[in-house]
């Protein structure tokens, strides 16, 4: 069964110029994993970037481009689901941006029928130095057998943000105000302090969301952002906000709020 479409993560409306990507910027590998003990697959795909520059991570910021992926190719996958290891802050005139340097490791759990699965594809997504430029990168990679345990695949799982229930958050709840163009929505978090510099992203699903302004008085912290629908008839669904509280080499990953 190949996979009917991409998996495409649409945040960002501000994006920055682009430039032809110089070669050797980025390539990008298949580590085959291993076969979990629920049947999926285990897979990592791994970002290799010149000195110098980054890639994004799935909510990219204001001035960002997230990664997308086609499948055409695949064979006996039905999904594909994504563990992003813990991102990085960048700032640059002014903009905030998340993403990745250096080698990434990025573990992605494979849904399919059948012993053997084909993976093949590619990943257009955006680079940045002094300049951005675009990148597609093929990747194809046949996978026959259970494979093994993987030290690199595995430290990039431990790398996940917190779950809610680890990091101590007692209580989430957001409300939301209409605007010109959509709603602001505002969310507090009770939890403990994870970073002196803690920055929150939001993304919610069918919208663009802003970059967040964050404030912490004593168990609470309170961000707001502006969510602009891209969708018609969009309705806000609590329950599929999620909310990333980002510190240094800290994250806590929350899923859902209350009204």
């Amino acid at each position: 069964m190949r996979v009917a479409a991409a998996i495409i993560a649409l945040f960002g409306i501000a994006s920055p110029a682009f430039a032809e990507a110089p070669q050797g910027v980025a390539a990008i590998d298949i580590i085959p994993g291993w076969q979990t003990p629920s049947g999926t697959r285990m897979v990592g795909l791994k970002i290799t970037l010149a000195d110098g520059w980054k890639t994004y991570w799935r909510a990219p910021g204001d001035a960002g481009i997230p990664p997308q992926f086609e499948w055409t190719g695949s064979e006996n996958i039905s999904s594909a689901a994504f563990h992003w290891p813990t991102p990085e802050l960048f700032e640059t005139n002014g903009a905030v941006t998340i993403g990745y340097h250096g080698t990434v490791v990025i573990p992605i759990e494979l849904t399919g029928d059948g012993d053997v699965m084909h993976l093949s594809g590619e990943v257009d997504m955006g680079v940045c130095n002094d300049i951005c430029v675009p990148v597609s990168l093929n990747f194809d990679a046949l996978l026959a057998d259970r494979g093994g345990p993987n030290a690199a695949i595995a430290g990039a799982l431990i790398d996940q943000p917190m779950t809610a229930d680890r990091a101590n958050v007692s209580k989430v709840q957001c409300s939301a105000v209409p605007i010109r163009d959509g709603l602001r929505l505002t969310a507090s978090i009770e939890m403990p302090t994870i970073d002196e510099n803690e920055f929150v992203v939001v993304e919610a699903p069918g919208a663009w969301v802003s970059e967040s302004h964050s404030t912490r008085e004593g168990g609470i912290l309170t961000a707001t952002v502006d969510v602009v629908p891209m969708v018609q008839g969009y309705m806000l669904d609590r329950s599929k906000i999620r909310l990333t509280v980002l510190g240094s080499g800290r994250a806590v990953d929350i899923q859902g709020c209350t009204g």
